[in-house]
């Protein structure tokens, strides 16, 4: 039986995915572990160069109806056989040591279940500098001072076994987008944040163009308002406050002074950012707008 289960979730992922298999077969001093990838529907099974891994470590390819990315990650938990379990995504790789630091957290932390990784970007260009900025000032804002954060990515999450809910379902099939944010929630209300593990590294590459990245955005902001109206009718708050806010702008601006990520990814991120708060704002204003009590079908339709 392998002590972790890591469970990959792909949907037309086979060419970010092999240099993430790589990553996993070059950790040294990794304690025994699976690998699980769900296919969720691909339009093409895994290639050979995927199936090839098997022969680094236990390696289990799952194909299944495209349905969406929650159910995907909820049959890997039901596949997989390890008593730690850790979500990548098919477009990161683990960096040196990531695993034998994670293993070393776990065993010193007995009362944690939920366990958030460093998550950085690739900085070899705008994109992923960009990427690296936010992600990182992120989680240095975020961070409380008994080591546990107010931020869960499903890039990088560790979870013990023995903390799953019956069924293995972890992931709520219903959040189409933002379902990382939705469990985060659920922690939230348990107040059972997840602890931080600043040495166990992981770098998610982000493939698309700077134009494609701003397509992305707005399509997550429509697809998200959903999961965020979820979240407010169960009385939790989870977006940051305007100081809060504010604060992370300050940080974000600081931590872009050269030789570091650079000014342009800076303003690059706030476009991104403002894009995808105004996206938010007017299909969620139109979305209670339509849904209120008082309005009769024939308004709802946009009519007088």
């Amino acid at each position: 039986m392998p002590n972790l289960s890591i469970i990959i979730a792909v949907y037309n992922d086979w060419l970010a995915l092999n240099p993430c298999l790589r990553s996993f077969a070059k950790q040294a001093d990794a304690s025994d572990f699976e690998v699980i990838v769900v296919d969720d529907g691909s339009n093409e099974p895994a290639p050979e160069e995927i199936n090839q891994w098997t022969r680094c470590f236990p390696l289990t390819i799952v194909r299944r109806p495209h349905i969406g990315i929650s159910a995907a990650r909820n049959q890997g938990i039901q596949v997989s056989r390890g008593s730690l379990l850790l979500f990548v995504d098919a477009d990161c790789q683990l960096q040196a040591n990531c695993l034998a630091a994670l293993a070393s957290t776990i065993a010193a932390a007995p009362k944690h279940n939920f366990f958030q990784l460093r998550l950085i970007g690739n900085c070899s260009g705008l994109v992923g500098r960009t990427e690296h900025l936010r992600l990182t000032s992120l989680q240095d804002q975020l961070l409380q001072p008994d080591g546990r954060m107010r931020y869960l990515n499903t890039a990088g999450l560790a979870v013990r076994r023995s903390a799953m809910p019956i069924g293995g379902s972890l992931f709520d099939p219903v959040a189409l987008r933002g379902e990382d944010t939705l469990l985060l929630a659920s922690l939230l209300q348990r107040e059972e944040l997840p602890y931080f593990v600043p040495n166990a590294v992981i770098q998610h590459n982000v493939p698309h163009s700077l134009l494609k990245c701003f397509r992305k955005d707005i399509q997550s902001a429509l697809l998200e308002s959903g999961t965020y109206a979820l979240i407010s009718s169960r009385g939790v708050r989870i977006r940051m406050s305007n100081r809060n806010r504010l604060n992370l702008i300050r940080s974000l601006y600081r931590t872009s002074k050269p030789p570091s990520v650079g000014r342009l990814a800076f303003f690059v991120l706030i476009v991104r950012q403002l894009l995808s708060r105004i996206t938010s704002f007017v299909f969620g204003a139109i979305h209670r707008r339509t849904s209120s009590p008082g309005m009769s079908p024939a308004s709802q339709n946009g009519n007088p």
